[in-house]
C-alpha cells in the first residue's frame, strides 16, 4: 500500500469549476425559463427559483463529493458493492410497481415513470444505479480475477449478465430512459475492457449491448422519431417539429460565433431551444460564450478525464483500478453523447452535461462517483502499474506521480 500523498488537483479544480460554471449560466438563463413555463402551462416559478434549485443541488454534491473525498474510506465503500447494486435495483423496481399502480409516489413526465415524488424533493434511482454498478462492477470483477474465473460462462459471465441485464431492462424498458442506459453501457464495457476479459468474448459482450441497445430504439416510435429527425437534419431537410430541437440548438451553437453573445443574452433560452437548462445547456453556453468559450469547457472536461486514467494507471489495487475506469468511462459517455447530440453528430437522447445540467440527483452522484477518484488519486504508486490487466500503459515522464515515495 502507498503512502498517502497530496490529490489530484487537476480532478479538484475541474470539478469545483464546472459547477461554478454550470451555476452561473443557470442564474443567467433561470428567468428565462421560468416566463416560459408559466406562460405555456400556467405554472408559478419565480424569477430566481432554478438558480436556487441549482444552488442546492451544487451545496449537496459538494457535501457528497467531500464525503466521499475526505470521509468515507474507499474499503468501506467495497465492502457495500454487493448491497449497494441490490437496493439500486430494488429501488428501480418499486418504481416500476408504483408507476403501474398509480401512485403518486412515482413522478411521470411525458409518459415516463423515472423519479420518486418525495413532496418537495423527487429522486430518479437510475443515476444510484450508475454509481452502484461501477462499484459492484469493481468488486465482482477483483473476486473474480482472484479466484481465476474470469471469463468462464457459468462462473462469471451468467451472474454478469443477470445483473447487467435487470439493470438494462429496468432503465431503459420499464423507465424508457435510454440516456441512462447508454451511460450503463459504458460503465459495464468500461470496466470489462481492464478486467482482462479475452478480445474475443469483449467483442461478443459489445455485440450483445450494440444489439440490446438497436432493439431499444427499434422498438420505440419516439426514439425512431428521433433518428428519423436525425437524418432529416443532416440530410438538410426542411425545418419541422421533429428536426426543431436539433435545428434550434445547432442554431444556438452558430450564434455565438467566435466570442459568444455574453451572459444575459440568449436568445434560444427564451423559448426557442428545448429543455435549455438541462439537456441542451451545452447549446445554449455555445450561444453564450461562443466557440472559445465552448473550447475551455470542453478541453476542461478533458483534462478532467485524461487525469482520471492517469490515476487509474498509478492506482496499484485492482478493485480500485477497474472502479477509477468506470467512473471515466461513465463520464466520458454522458460528455461526448450530450455534445455531439448538441451538434448535430447523433440524434437527441436525453442525456444530460455532467455537473454543468440542472438537476439535483444526477450532480449528487456523480459528484460522489469522482470524489471516490479523488480519494484513490492520494495512493497512487509513483510508476506505472504493469500487470496483465494494463499490458499496453504507455510510460509518462515526470509527473504529479513520479515524485511520490512508495513502502512495502
Amino acid at each position: 500500500m502507498n503512502r498517502k500523498h497530496k490529490s489530484d488537483l487537476g480532478i479538484l479544480f475541474a470539478t469545483l469549476g464546472l459547477m461554478i460554471l454550470g451555476l452561473i449560466v443557470i442564474y443567467a438563463i433561470g428567468p428565462m425559463r421560468a416566463n416560459v413555463l408559466n406562460s405555456t402551462y400556467g405554472t408559478n416559478y419565480g424569477a430566481n427559483d432554478f438558480f436556487f434549485g441549482q444552488l442546492r443541488s451544487v451545496a449537496l454534491s459538494l457535501a457528497a463529493f467531500f464525503l466521499a473525498f475526505k470521509v468515507i474510506p474507499y474499503d468501506l465503500v467495497k465492502k457495500c458493492a454487493k448491497p449497494a447494486i441490490i437496493i439500486a435495483l430494488f429501488l428501480s423496481v418499486l418504481l416500476w410497481i408504483l408507476a403501474q399502480s398509480g401512485s403518486s409516489l412515482a413522478k411521470c413526465e411525458l409518459g415516463e415513470c423515472r423519479w420518486y415524488n418525495l413532496g418537495p424533493v423527487s429522486f430518479q434511482p437510475a443515476e444510484f444505479l450508475k454509481l452502484a454498478m461501477a462499484i459492484y462492477l469493481a468488486d465482482f470483477l477483483d473476486r473474480k480475477k482472484e479466484e481465476g474465473s474470469i471469463g468462464k460462462f457459468k462462473e462469471f459471465w451468467v451472474p454478469l449478465i443477470i445483473v447487467c441485464g435487470l439493470a438494462l431492462g429496468l432503465v431503459v424498458v420499464a423507465q424508457g430512459d435510454l440516456g441512462t442506459g447508454v451511460a450503463l453501457m459504458a460503465i459495464i464495457l468500461g470496466a470489462l475492457l481492464v478486467s482482462g476479459v479475452s478480445a474475443k468474448q469483449y467483442i461478443i459482450m459489445l455485440a450483445i449491448i450494440i444489439a440490446v441497445a438497436v432493439g431499444a430504439v427499434a422498438t420505440s416510435s419516439h426514439r425512431m422519431q428521433r433518428i428519423n429527425a436525425w437524418i432529416d437534419t443532416i440530410s438538410g431537410a426542411e425545418v419541422s417539429d421533429s428536426t426543431y430541437h436539433i435545428e434550434n440548438a445547432m442554431l444556438a451553437i452558430g450564434t455565438g460565433g467566435f466570442f459568444g453573445v455574453g451572459i444575459g443574452n440568449s436568445v434560444q433560452a427564451t423559448g426557442y431551444l428545448p429543455e435549455s437548462i438541462n439537456d441542451s445547456v451545452f447549446a445554449i453556453m455555445g450561444e453564450t460564450f461562443g466557440f472559445v468559450g465552448l473550447f475551455v469547457i470542453i478541453a476542461v472536461f478533458g483534462a478532467m478525464l485524461i487525469r482520471m486514467l492517469k490515476v487509474a494507471e498509478h492506482t496499484p489495487g485492482r478493485n480500485e483500478r477497474y472502479y477509477i475506469v468506470a467512473v471515466f468511462a461513465w463520464t466520458l459517455a454522458q460528455v461526448a453523447v450530450n455534445i455531439m447530440a448538441m451538434t448535430g453528430l447523433v440524434p437527441v437522447t436525453g442525456i444530460t452535461l455532467p455537473l454543468l445540467s440542472y438537476g439535483g440527483t444526477s450532480m449528487i452522484f456523480i459528484s460522489f462517483a469522482i470524489g471516490l477518484v479523488l480519494q484513490l488519486s492520494c495512493y497512487t504508486s509513483r510508476e506505472v502499474i504493469k500487470n496483465e490487466d494494463i499490458s499496453s500503459r504507455r510510460g509518462v515522464g515526470r509527473t504529479h506521480y513520479s515524485s511520490r515515495r512508495r513502502r512495502s
